[in-house]
């Protein structure tokens, strides 16, 4: 099986660096070139097409949107992932701290997988856990409580009685205060994810895989004479990160369009 990872894009304007570079990652990922991309010892055939595209969270920089009624500059991306979809790669979303109530419209209308926090993927012979990842710090208590207002219920009846136009005008607040609320370093966040995923790879997981810290890590644990992997997927909004999967072997490599 082959499969790409990407995290924390954070698309807002259809203009952005970001935005344009991920249009072009993503019809280099639907043409089948995303393998001659990679740094591997062994490039492979240049035509190599992928089985899975995993979005692990902050996709968007907010998603307060319901099915008839999208943010007009995300239509764009939005088309690009549906004409990916018909080419039979599967697209799987991991709800993230900027983009949450997503099922409505990615996995009713489009028939996309969303998952709201944690789940269980297996590609190939590995068991592997996949996040976008903010809830691993248990200690900031005070983003931990904003997370469960945002997503409560109540929340999300109420903005959604709100026009769209005002919500997308008050999106930013909301974006804002997620970002005031994740104050650690990206260098002290890493380690904290790190430490948790080797927890978790000591409960026969092969890989752990997460998004939010912005810091692209990929390291291999040797436990019980078998090597397991870690990975903080860095982000898309910056340095333009990705992780490529094939045949139970990782590798992260920085899109750069040719």
């Amino acid at each position: 099986m082959k499969a790409v990872f990407i995290s924390d894009a954070h698309l807002k304007n259809s203009t952005d660096e970001r935005y344009v570079r991920l249009i072009q990652f993503l019809s280099d990922i639907q043409s089948g070139d995303v393998r001659s991309l990679i740094n591997a010892a062994e490039p492979g055939c240049k035509q190599t097409p992928i089985d899975d595209l995993y979005i692990l969270g902050d996709f968007f920089d907010f998603w307060f949107c319901s099915k008839d009624r999208i943010y007009p500059e995300f239509q764009i991306v939005i088309r690009k992932l549906v004409d990916l979809q018909k080419t039979g790669v599967h697209i799987h979303w991991c709800e993230g701290n900027h983009d949450f109530f997503m099922k409505e419209y990615f996995h009713d209308a489009l028939g996309m997988e969303v998952f709201e926090e944690w789940t269980t993927i297996t590609l190939d012979n590995l068991r592997i856990l996949i996040s976008h990842g903010d809830t691993v710090d248990r200690s900031n208590r005070g983003y931990l409580m904003l997370r469960r207002i945002l997503r409560s219920r109540f929340f999300h009846q109420i903005q959604r009685r709100i026009p769209a136009s005002v919500r997308w005008a008050l999106a930013g607040t909301s974006s804002n205060a997620s970002k005031q609320m994740n104050t650690d370093n990206n260098d002290l966040l890493a380690e904290k994810m790190h430490l948790f995923a080797h927890t978790k790879l000591r409960e026969d997981y092969d890989a752990v895989i997460m998004g939010h810290c912005h810091k692209p890590i990929l390291r291999y644990v040797e436990m019980e004479g078998r090597q397991k992997t870690s990975v903080t997927l860095g982000d898309w909004s910056n340095g333009f990160s990705f992780l490529y999967y094939e045949n139970e072997k990782f590798f992260m490599s920085y899109y750069s369009p040719r």
